[in-house]
């Protein structure tokens, strides 16, 4: 077998493995952030964490199957190991970044979402009150 096709299988079962790794990993501990930027609803909160594992896995697996060509012929071990690991290296980049990504946007949804929690007044006003002496007091009322 050509070292060629052996760098082909290994790059692919590596990629998936790590990417499959990866979103489970993001999946499982990103769902707590997510009911918290989500302000505890819990199913929107599952929701959006699968069809965010879903964009994950189509956009990774997408960018492995582009990046699986090799341009130079695989002679001897070491060629298969630097070929390797420059594209293993890229995959784990790319996959990186995409979580940094994820990570960001979601964090600034979190932010504004606490900033509106703050304005919003902890009860309703139900009136006011004008104050009994001062320059600010209203005049006494004539009878």
């Amino acid at each position: 077998m050509d070292l060629t096709v052996v760098a082909y299988i290994a790059y692919l079962l590596i990629s998936v493995a790590l990417t499959i790794w990866v979103a489970r990993t993001l999946s499982r501990n990103g769902r707590i952030f997510l009911a918290d930027v989500l302000h505890g609803n819990e199913k929107l909160a599952d929701a959006v964490n699968h069809l965010l594992v879903v964009g994950f896995y189509l956009v990774n697996f997408g960018f492995v199957a582009l990046y699986l060509r090799q341009d130079q012929t695989v002679a001897d071990a070491r060629e298969l190991f630097e070929a390797l690991s420059v594209k293993l290296g890229v995959v784990l980049l790319v996959l990186g970044v995409m979580h940094l990504g994820n990570v960001y946007v979601l964090n600034r949804i979190r932010r504004r979402g606490a900033m509106e929690r703050e304005q919003v007044p902890p009860v309703a006003p139900q009136g006011w009150t004008a104050p009994k002496s001062g320059p600010w007091a209203p005049p006494a009322p004539q009878a």
